[in-house]
């Protein structure tokens, strides 16, 4: 049997990319004044490549497969 699941998730995709900016250090060339800029970029890119699977930025929905016992994100 397959089943599919639409969770919404408010807030949970933003805060895990900028989670993850916390931690990630701009390349060495960049000024300082251009770090903030490069998170910023990265934030975006992030959230783009996210649109695949995410709607609206917090609708994911995912396909559950109880005979192969496999969960896969369905994109949008």
């Amino acid at each position: 049997m397959k089943f599919r699941v639409t969770m919404k998730t408010p807030d949970a995709l933003e805060c895990a990319i900028k989670s993850e900016l916390e931690y990630m250090e701009p390349p060495e060339e960049y000024a300082d004044d251009e770090k903030e800029c490069y998170k910023e970029d990265q934030e975006q890119i992030a959230l783009s490549v996210a649109k695949k699977w995410f709607e609206y930025g917090e609708y994911i929905t995912v396909e559950i497969d109880t005979e192969t016992k496999t969960c896969i994100v369905v994109e949008k």
